[in-house]
């Protein structure tokens, strides 16, 4: 057991002996650290797990308090784990707040869910573009009707072969995106009123889609260094009529952590033995910075289990919107839906797409992407250490292009995105990256945009107002650790 697994433990039992009352505030990180002799890093994983369990809640301006459920909660029946009930979600207006920021020009999009257009090899993509237009007649297009332009899925399937798996062409839907491939694999899976199990923290965009299609859904936490917990999604399988399990097991976002390949083929096991599918969600899979691609869950199902969701938005062509997953068993009924919902992905992008595969460069492109966003990464932790106060953690991944910082105690997710909106900053607060509202503390920062003046003062300016907002005064210094 891992020392913030033990700190965790010990301060469960104050909580359920009735030591730590409901409502009764836990000590400061600062204070914590001295009392067991750990570091902040320790007390702060600690913390995030407890949150986590549902039996801290943080508090804006005044740290981490004993939840005020916590007893109910512990009056459960016998074996029920800690926050583990079903529930609806319902953050769609704090989503939306959000969202409005980034599409204002002005604003420095820290708090986007989006690369630079910069970055993406458009010209390249237009000839390909061009090039099929001219060759496309009427007749053709019906060609990208469900499951899509066969000649696109069949470049996708030779990059599945490349990447040491083997993937039938007539398993590979093309969508509208990858949130399409994920919403309509929900939507065939679990109807409005059943279970399925979700990230803690999760992407909203995954939470609005829950939201919409109604279902109830059992969070299960994800560590930002070990990655997802599954003594808890275990006792989730044990304990609910789980219907399907939406995940994103490499470059999570927010947290930006990778399950090692033991603990997916663990997943991958555990979910097969009670025969529930993984929706799988793997849109920053090229982004890798290491030399090698990272297996996806999907390299280590044998039964057809896993939809494995993919997407050319995060990593070629954003405006496009072509998407697909690999639906193994579930090939079929994911065909049928996609052509009673959208019907069809636009056919010339999806052409496009194809031929760039086929000729453009994908792999001399993607190489000097993963180079500039790895660039970029150690520009933005090193900003943060920088500026912002002592006891900051911010996680560095192993690809994608998120951050996600742990503030100190007293600053206000919410309250600093509204303070950072004011300076024509973007940000995105922790409490929209879980179906309750968690992660006061926290915020997801993003790197996918070439470092600039502009983006070194709108970090300095986050972190002064870190500082006002914690009154921690003008110690701005602190050090970038995992979270």
């Amino acid at each position: 057991m891992k020392r913030y697994e033990r700190l965790a433990d010990q301060l469960s039992e104050l909580i359920k002996r009735g030591d730590l009352p409901p409502g009764a505030r836990i000590p400061s990180v600062r204070a914590a650290c001295k009392a067991w002799g750990v570091s902040p890093a320790t007390v702060f994983r600690a913390y995030y797990l407890l949150e986590n369990r549902g039996m801290i809640k943080a508090r804006p301006r005044s740290g981490y308090f004993v939840s005020p459920s916590s007893g109910e909660l512990l009056r459960q029946r016998p074996g029920t784990s800690l926050g583990t009930d079903p529930k609806t979600v319902n953050i769609s207006d704090l989503v939306f707040e959000v969202l409005k920021t980034i599409r204002q020009p002005e604003t420095v999009p820290l708090g986007s869910a989006f690369l630079s257009p910069a970055l993406f090899p458009m010209a390249r993509v237009g000839k390909s573009c061009a090039k099929v237009n001219r060759s496309t007649d009427l007749a053709s297009m019906v060609d990208g009707l469900p499951p899509g332009y066969e000649g696109l899925r069949q470049q996708i399937s030779l990059r599945y072969l490349m990447a040491g798996m083997t993937v039938p062409v007539d398993e590979i839907i093309i969508t509208s995106g990858a949130l399409e491939a994920l919403t309509l694999s929900a939507q065939l899976l679990a109807a409005p009123g059943d279970v399925i199990v979700i990230e803690k923290p999760t992407f909203y965009a995954a939470l609005q889609a829950i939201e919409r299609l109604r279902l109830n859904v059992v969070e299960i936490p994800v560590d930002p260094v070990e990655g997802h917990d599954l003594d808890a999604l275990a006792r989730a399988l044990q304990q609910h009529p789980v219907r399907a399990c939406w995940f994103m097991t490499s470059f999570h976002n927010p947290t930006g952590v990778t399950l090692d390949d033991s603990r997916k083929q663990a997943l991958v096991d555990l979910l097969a033995r009670h025969d529930v599918p993984l929706i799988e969600d793997d849109v920053y899979n090229e982004l890798h910075f290491g030399p090698d691609p990272v297996r996806p869950a999907k390299f280590f199902d044998r039964k057809g289990l896993v939809i494995h969701c993919g997407s050319f938005a995060k990593c070629l062509a954003p405006g496009y919107r072509i998407g697909w997953a690999a639906a193994g068993r579930f090939a079929g009924g994911l065909e049928r839906a996609k052509w009673m919902t959208t019907l069809s992905a636009s056919m010339p992008a999806q052409r496009a797409i194809a031929d760039y595969l086929e000729h453009g460069g994908y792999e001399r492109f993607l190489h000097k992407l993963r180079r500039e966003l790895a660039h970029q990464q150690s520009q933005m932790l090193d900003a943060i250490s920088r500026y912002f106060p002592a006891n900051t953690m911010a996680t560095r991944s192993d690809g994608g292009y998120f951050t996600w910082v742990a503030l100190p105690d007293h600053v206000d997710s919410i309250q600093l995105f509204q303070a950072a909106l004011n300076s024509g900053i973007s940000i995105a607060p922790g409490p929209i990256f879980s179906a309750d509202g968690a992660f006061r503390h926290r915020v997801r920062l993003n790197y996918g945009y070439p470092w600039s003046a502009r983006l070194d003062k709108a970090v300095a300016t986050l972190g002064a107002l870190c500082a006002d907002e914690s009154r921690c005064g003008a110690k701005l210094a602190g050090p970038v650790q995992p979270a």
